[in-house]
């Protein structure tokens, strides 16, 4: 296996787990939400944010580092237009998610509190799970998009 192949697997590695960990925990985190079971969410959403910081922050920082090697073993410039997009739509994916990273934190504990007093859910967690939910389009879109653009290279 030649360095190229290996980056390239690395890289179109780090797509995989970024697009199937965000929906994993989109799934996942959809489905408790319907529970409207403040323990069950708050476990489900610890489980959310540790796969958040082991998985998808891996890969997120993985990608720039593969993809930059990418272009210096293949001699691809950085003035590519389908390049220039792929890098512009991931800093947009990039501004959506790591305010969803917060959310999370915050919907965590905002469950656990109610689960410790046995209460219902408060306002907040339900402002923030739409908002959550809102910010999920334009990010996992984004990265959606950026991965057509990785294999068509269209312009």
């Amino acid at each position: 296996m030649t360095l190229y192949l290996l980056v390239k697997y690395l890289h179109v590695l780090g797509a995989i787990v970024i697009l199937g960990t965000g929906t994993g925990i989109a799934f996942f985190m959809l489905m408790a939400h319907r529970t409207n079971d403040a323990e069950f969410i708050a476990r489900t959403a610890s489980v959310v944010v540790l796969a958040d910081a082991i998985f998808t922050l891996s890969a997120v920082i993985l990608q720039p580092v593969t993809g930059g090697m990418l272009m210096m073993l293949s001699a691809t410039p950085i003035t590519e237009r389908w390049l220039l997009a792929s890098l512009g739509l991931y800093v947009l994916a990039g501004l959506f998610w790591v305010p969803v990273i917060f959310m999370q934190i915050e919907m965590r504990d905002l469950a656990r509190k109610a689960a410790e007093r046995r209460s219902a859910l408060p306002e907040r967690y339900f402002v923030l799970y739409r908002r959550w939910f809102a910010f999920g389009f334009p990010g996992f879109g984004a990265t959606m998009l950026i991965l057509w653009l990785m294999i068509a290279k269209p312009f």
